[in-house]
């Protein structure tokens, strides 16, 4: 038997559901003659799997000294938006799932997530800082339009004037202005809508559960409307292939009402650099090999370093020129930094506030 190529799934982002790096036995799909292509084309489509994450707490605490804050909330593990390049996708492969598929099709949801929230803000010892909220994988992906944790945490968040910054490129944030706009009075939350390109087409291959790229400058207008503080945050820059729509985001971005702007440069942990190659080889075939080497020219010649202070940025002078760009045409067009937010609100049991007590 010989080894199948691996062909796109339609509205997955993923092309292969290769083993975890932790399993002990790999799995690898081969062709043994029965299947033809045109047969490929009428395989079931895979359906998206719910599933409840028991943990006992739930915010995380960082100290990684490149990102702007202390703690972060992740309601779900696993992400429906299958984005091919996610670098959270290796995470699945901790609870002995595939990076792959596995990650965009089942999905760790948690229903205590709100009830957890509470009782750790509730803590005497709990000091007041701004969580982020679905930074590892999208708050507001599909599953939340039913199940509605990422609302239990922001109604918990606003009784307690917790402030809080959201990382989204779902427009289903909309749905919480009401207690966005009145905490965004009060300082207490800036939002970051997540922007790859402003292609349909590139969109719905990359990225094909997200929000389309209009319907996200659409959403960044509704809130900067509202009043509440939103960012652009163009992440990932993709060399060759989506780089050069930078400046044309930022001023997109810019006319609906963003007053920050920030970047992240593609990241291809683990399994994440394989998976890619397999969406671009399916994709974009004739840009692959050219994506990767630029890849790897900002990377030192690897697929990905982790060091603090550059994994995000890259290093080299294809990094550097992506980072001039974007600063110059940020400065052009007037964007700033993002509104500090207030922490001294925060209102814990018993009805005494940190101010309160001084």
């Amino acid at each position: 038997m010989r080894e199948t190529p691996y062909r796109p799934k339609k509205g997955r982002g993923a092309i292969s559901n290769d083993s975890s790096r932790y399993t002990a036995h790999a799995c690898v799909a081969v062709d043994d003659g029965w299947v033809s292509e045109r047969d490929g084309e009428l395989e079931a489509p895979i359906r998206t799997r719910i599933f409840v994450d028991s943990s006992r707490s739930i915010i995380n605490r960082n100290e990684s000294p490149d990102v702007p804050f202390e703690l972060s909330i992740n309601p779900y593990r696993g992400c429906e938006h299958g984005c091919a390049y996610c670098f959270a996708r290796p995470t699945h492969a901790y609870l002995g799932l595939s990076p792959g598929l596995d990650f965009e099709t089942q999905i760790y949801c948690k229903p205590d997530a709100p009830m957890l929230l509470r009782k750790e803000l509730s803590r005497p010892g709990h000091r007041c800082s701004p969580i982020a909220v679905g930074i590892n994988t999208d708050a507001y992906q599909p599953a939340e339009r039913k199940l509605e944790i990422t609302r239990g945490i922001l109604e918990v968040l606003q009784e307690y004037r917790h402030p809080f910054s959201i990382v989204t490129k779902s427009a289903l944030i909309e749905r919480d202005m009401d207690i966005l706009a009145p905490m965004a009075a009060q300082q207490l939350v800036q939002v970051a809508v997540s922007i790859t390109t402003l292609k349909a087409d590139v969109a719905r291959a990359l990225e094909p559960r997200a929000a389309a790229p209009r319907r996200r400058v659409e959403s960044v207008r509704r809130l900067a409307d509202a009043g509440i503080p939103v960012s652009v945050m163009i992440a990932p820059v993709i060399p060759v292939l989506t780089d050069s729509e930078l400046e044309a985001i930022l001023a997109c971005a810019c006319e609906a009402g963003a007053s920050g702007a920030g970047y992240v440069l593609i990241r291809l942990p683990h399994e994440v650099k394989d998976l890619f190659s397999e969406w671009l080889e399916a994709h974009e075939p004739l840009k692959a090999a050219h994506v990767m080497k630029r890849i790897f020219d900002t990377r030192g010649g690897k697929a990905y370093e982790a060091g603090f202070g550059t994994r995000m940025r890259g290093t080299g002078p294809y990094a550097e020129l992506i980072a001039q760009r974007f600063h110059a045409a940020a400065r052009r067009l007037g964007f700033g930094p993002m509104p500090e937010l207030v922490t001294h609100l925060f209102h814990p049991p018993g009805g005494a506030t940190q101010l309160n007590l001084l």
